[in-house]
């Protein structure tokens, strides 16, 4: 998944500090909302792949402190410390190896050969950096270069298979 440069260089500068609190940054997110950016910031225990409310306060005030300091925002920003939850974000080739056989909903930047930019199926497979989706219109080949964003798909499986 792409980052943009702001998601970029945040991301460096609040990742050391998510893991010298023992935890793996997973993503960080920023949107705008009505003038005020949202700067949302997903990280996890890497032995549970959870993360727990004093766990998010814990690095809600870690992170602030140093993104005062660093000053990256222009403008007011509100920060959402948060797990990636279960219907998480694919952001790397290794994650859509780890949910393979379960459904997500991608977006690419660049159309298919039909024109198609959002699809919804099952991770069949990844090779040579492309990600094969079973979908209703049959296998979609799409290179992980040209994914916008993917997300999981909620399902009794994905609940099962994460609890």
């Amino acid at each position: 998944m792409r980052k943009t440069p702001l998601e970029a260089k945040i991301e460096k500068i609040v990742q050391p500090v998510v893991e010298d609190l023992g935890f793996s940054l997973y993503c960080v997110k920023a949107t705008g909302d009505g003038g005020a950016q949202v700067l949302q910031v997903m990280a996890e225990d890497p032995a549970t792949k959870r993360l727990g409310v004093d766990d998010c306060a814990s690095i809600s005030r870690a992170i602030s402190a140093v993104l005062d300091v660093e000053d990256p925002i222009d403008g007011k920003y509100r920060l959402e410390v948060s797990s990636p939850g279960i219907d998480r974000y694919l952001m790397r080739l290794e994650d859509f190896e780890a949910y393979k056989g379960f459904d997500v909903k991608l977006e690419t930047d660049i159309p298919a050969e039909n024109g198609q930019r959002k699809f919804r199926g099952r991770i069949d497979g990844i090779k040579n950096e492309t990600i094969t989706l079973l979908t209703d219109q049959g296998e979609a080949i799409i290179g992980f270069n040209t994914i916008a964003k993917a997300k999981l798909v909620m399902s009794d499986a994905l609940i099962k298979a994460t609890a």
